[in-house]
């Protein structure tokens, strides 16, 4: 099963804990797929990890994860507001 990842900009940071510490009992590889495609980055979570180790991972992680989502969103809100649209070419006739 593949996560769409505008499912995960929707929940809430203990529901995607929860999934996150279901994907480490249950389905490791599939928590580094995600992660990967999300674009953790390995040494900041690593590092977050050995920290905070009696801290709970699931929890740690999807902080990362909810911190990573909302800068991709806001690089993509940014690029979007920048790419000219057919009004405003119109209004520049």
């Amino acid at each position: 099963m593949d996560i769409p990842l505008l499912a995960l900009e929707k929940l809430s940071t203990s529901d995607l804990a929860s999934m996150i510490n279901e994907l480490i009992k249950n389905d490791f590889s599939k928590l580094v797929q995600l992660l990967y495609r999300i674009d953790v980055s390995e040494a900041k979570l690593k590092n977050i990890l050995q920290a905070h180790p009696n801290e709970d991972a699931g929890k740690l992680i999807a902080e990362v994860v909810v911190e990573r989502l909302a800068a991709t969103k806001k690089a993509r809100e940014s690029f979007t507001s920048n790419i000219p649209t057919i009004e405003d070419d119109a209004e520049k006739l």
